[in-house]
């Protein structure tokens, strides 16, 4: 079962058992998007791009992503969402060998060959500090071990202090910068074994 940070309890016992059987009773699904979803997943991404500017960070503030950008990842197959029961709580994009500007990193990626690459992640306010980014990336890390890959790169934006605390805690490494729409990114590489 998983198990995320415990909701706050209340006093009164019965209503502890109840918050408490409901917290460790959620259901969560990584799974395809669905052209359905689009409206759901882009109220998400909305909320990050605000959150983004409430943060200070230029990331996401150019109009990108947007919502022919979630279409067309779900047309391609490469859009996922983090579904907690039916409610769909996170989105990310997640693309086998695709990403130009990564082979010109200004330093060194750890492997050569196939990797994943996760873009866009992005969990709704709802859910947010219950650690589904976490979630999400790890179950990425699933769909790597069933395609037979054994690494994933992302990026960033050296101002998104969140990110860059989730990818190094889940054993991601800092491998150098790379130039993403005009700007510095910072990349990440993890090597399953």
């Amino acid at each position: 079962m998983l198990r995320i940070r415990q909701p706050k309890m209340s006093s009164d016992p019965l209503r502890r058992r109840l918050k408490y059987a409901y917290f460790y009773a959620m259901h969560y699904t990584f799974r395809e998007a669905s052209l359905g979803e689009v409206d759901a997943i882009w109220q998400i991404l909305e909320q990050a791009i605000r959150r983004r500017r409430a943060d200070g960070s230029r990331q996401w503030q150019d109009g990108y992503p947007n919502r022919d950008v979630v279409c067309d990842d779900i047309k391609k197959g490469v859009g996922y969402v983090l579904a907690v029961g039916t409610d769909v709580a996170g989105y990310c994009a997640v693309l086998q060998n695709d990403e130009p500007a990564y082979a010109r990193i200004e330093g060194a990626w750890l492997t050569e060959g196939d990797f994943l690459v996760v873009h866009r992640v992005a969990i709704s306010d709802s859910y947010i500090g219950q650690g589904l980014a976490k979630k999400m990336l790890s179950a990425v890390e699933g769909l790597a071990r069933d395609r037979n890959i054994n690494s994933i790169k992302a990026d960033t934006n050296f101002d998104n202090p969140a990110m860059m605390h989730v990818f190094e805690a889940l054993g991601y490494h800092y491998c150098g910068d790379v130039m993403m729409r005009g700007a510095p990114r910072s990349a990440y590489e993890k090597v399953l074994v």
